[in-house]
């Protein structure tokens, strides 16, 4: 699993393997998994802001 979500506004990358314990998603969580609500953890941008990186 290496899916990796990259935030359009600051930059912070969202690893499923690691997750983000400061939001409570879990290690090894798939981005579609990821709840709704989630906020990017640097700035506060909603889940849509983020886009698929390599």
């Amino acid at each position: 699993m290496s899916e990796r979500m990259k935030c359009k506004v600051c930059g912070y990358i969202y690893t499923a393997e690691k997750g983000e314990t400061r939001k409570n998603v879990e290690p090894n969580t798939l981005w579609e998994d990821v709840p709704e609500r989630f906020v990017c953890p640097s700035c506060g941008a909603a889940k849509r802001m983020f886009i698929a990186i390599d």
